[in-house]
């Protein structure tokens, strides 16, 4: 009788974005199936703090660099050197904001904090990947790839701009080595408590009448834990889903009707 393998003994993530939020549970998750597990983000006092939760989780070892996704520049030299065989590429969304309100330079930072970020990224770990003969690399986008979100002109934009770029680089990594999108609905994270906020002051209402609101088009009537869309990243991450590749899946609740 066959069994899924889910084993990443052996196996190390650089995971971005990992101080909080889907980054932290992902993080966590992957500690769990024996993974070792490289945090980035911009807080080191968050990402120390982080650490012993990992090795109690099951992390085979645990670091961190402490990088800004801002500034892509600079990210080769912090990641240079580092054996991972998984990427997950994750980071805070743009501001809230009409499309024909914002101004180019929104455009141009949401461009390199997303896409210039992750695309180095990529260039900087494959090496590693390729010695190894394993490979994934997961990117957190959202749901607006396939239904534009109301008053997220720029984060439409942007991640429609990363499934793209992600689609594209499918067609041309090689063999066992894999690339594929998490599209998260909503989710308990800051961001989500960012955007709530956003809604209730535009609408002048209260923050309860927006969240119930959003809540009445999921038909899970709620909205997700990190921890479940960590689940999905950590399966794309895991030798069971080795066939999936170039691949968007909506962790949504239900709540994206297009198909």
């Amino acid at each position: 009788m066959s069994t899924i393998d889910l084993d990443l003994s052996g196996r190390r993530a650089l995971v971005c974005g990992a101080s909080a939020g889907i980054g932290r549970a992902t993080a966590l998750t992957l500690a769990s199936m024996g993974c070792g597990v490289v945090a980035l983000a911009r807080r080191e006092d968050a990402l120390r703090a982080l650490l012993p939760e990992l090795t109690e989780a099951g992390a085979s070892d645990v670091a961190f660099v402490v990088g800004d996704l801002d500034d892509p520049d600079s990210l080769a030299d912090k990641v240079a050197g580092l054996d991972v065989q998984i990427l997950i590429n994750n980071s805070g969304g743009p501001p809230a904001g009409r499309l024909l309100e914002d101004p180019t330079s929104k455009l141009v930072a949401a461009f390199r904090r997303h896409v210039l970020s992750a695309h180095v990224l990529v260039q900087a770990t494959l090496p590693t990947m390729q010695r190894a003969g394993y490979g994934r690399v997961v990117n957190v986008l959202s749901t607006s790839v396939r239904e534009p979100l109301p008053n997220l002109g720029t984060s439409n934009t942007i991640r429609g701009a990363m499934s793209s770029w992600s689609k594209t680089l499918s067609m041309e990594l090689p063999p066992g080595v894999t690339i594929n999108n998490v599209l998260p609905g909503y989710t308990e994270t800051e961001r989500l408590s960012s955007l709530l906020d956003d809604h209730a002051a535009r609408q002048g209402v209260s923050v309860d009448t927006v969240a119930a609101a959003w809540r009445a088009v999921v038909p899970e009537a709620r909205f997700a834990a990190p921890s479940e869309l960590a689940g999905v990243i950590a399966f794309l991450c895991s030798p069971a889903a080795s066939y999936v590749r170039g691949q968007s899946i909506a962790v949504d609740g239900g709540r994206t009707r297009a198909l």
